[in-house]
């Protein structure tokens, strides 16, 4: 009996453990949810201070390169070449040349000379190129979403000289962005490139995180456990407002996109117990089937074509419809 006593007192303290087992793992669950959300507001906000002096070094550098134009052309997709981006780069290592061999005297004394003395700005696309002091180029680019302005972020390039390649010396590109990698791939071999795709993944970039901006603004109260990494190129969210949570999977593995490559959609019965015991009658393979989740492959389709907001608004304005086509119970 004594043993008995023992055992029952064992299995008591067991249960109770299984308990306070399950109570602690969802308190280090919201606990490390906390961290993770405070962990990438730090990370942006020390990114936007340790840039912010380069950014304002080279906004101020700029504008007054752009106070001082003569002439700003506008450029057709056509015009932006490597021809033009090799006359830009003989201007800028003639004028440094031109000061390196004439001294204050002479200079004043000589002729101006109307071809170097021109300071002319460039603009195609999102991209505004300017000529820089000691043989630098300058590119500005200006990202926008819904036809708002948003982010500007810069990138100087250097030479040693006109015939050496360039480099990268200053940008206020955000970290997570893979410029370097751009910069050893494609700017040796094919500067122009270089130079758009560095646009490309800004614009890309911006377009992802306002997507997600706006949905959490129209849609937060639906919204739940929503995560995205830093350059916004994997996000995860729930959805759990109709009688079964919607988990949705977004990857975009080409940074220079705004809509996703990879995409899963799957919704989970909250009551799986209940939808089984409606579908026993009909033979066992089907209930187990109502206890795994479904793809909702109208969702997907909507996410590869639309912008999110737009996408999101497809799936719920879908979602009772198609969730009582797959879970006929009458509980969805």
């Amino acid at each position: 009996m004594e043993q008995l006593k023992k055992r029952l007192h064992a299995l008591n303290g067991e249960v109770k453990f299984a308990q306070g087992d399950d109570t602690r793992l969802e308190t280090t669950r919201a606990r490390l949810s906390n961290v993770l959300k405070r962990h990438q507001a730090l990370t942006e906000r020390l990114q936007r201070d340790s840039d912010k002096l380069i950014f304002d070094r080279l906004i101020k550098e700029f504008e007054a390169a752009r106070a001082s134009q003569t002439e700003e052309i506008s450029l057709e997709a056509e015009q932006w070449n490597d021809g033009l981006l090799a006359t830009i780069r003989e201007k800028v290592h003639m004028e440094v040349d031109r000061k390196a061999s004439l001294n204050e005297a002479t200079e004043t004394s000589m002729p101006a000379d109307p071809h170097l003395d021109a300071k002319i700005t460039y603009r195609t696309s999102n991209k505004v190129i300017c000529c820089l002091e000691d043989a630098r180029i300058g590119i500005q680019y200006e990202t926008s979403f819904a036809g708002e302005p948003c982010d500007i972020y810069h990138c100087v390039l250097e030479s040693k000289s006109f015939l050496e390649k360039m480099t990268v010396i200053q940008h206020t590109i955000p970290f997570f962005l893979p410029i370097r990698e751009a910069e050893n791939d494609l700017l040796s071999s094919n500067a122009i490139k270089f130079i758009d795709h560095v646009g490309a993944i800004c614009q890309a970039y911006v377009d992802r995180r306002e997507q997600v901006r706006l949905i959490k603004e129209l849609y937060g109260t639906q919204i739940k456990d929503l995560f995205h990494s830093l350059p916004y190129n994997m996000i995860d969210f729930v959805l759990d407002d109709f009688d079964c949570k919607v988990t949705v999977s977004l990857r975009y593995v080409d940074l220079d996109s705004n809509l996703p490559s990879r995409i899963r959609v799957l919704a989970w019965p909250l009551h799986p117990s209940k939808k089984v015991l409606t579908v026993e009658k009909k033979g066992s393979s089907e209930a187990s089937a109502q206890s795994i989740p479904s793809r909702l492959s109208y969702a997907e389709d909507a996410l590869r074509t639309m912008s999110l907001p737009e996408a999101y608004a497809e799936i719920v304005l879908n979602l009772p419809r198609v969730l009582q086509q797959i879970f006929p119970s009458g509980d969805s």
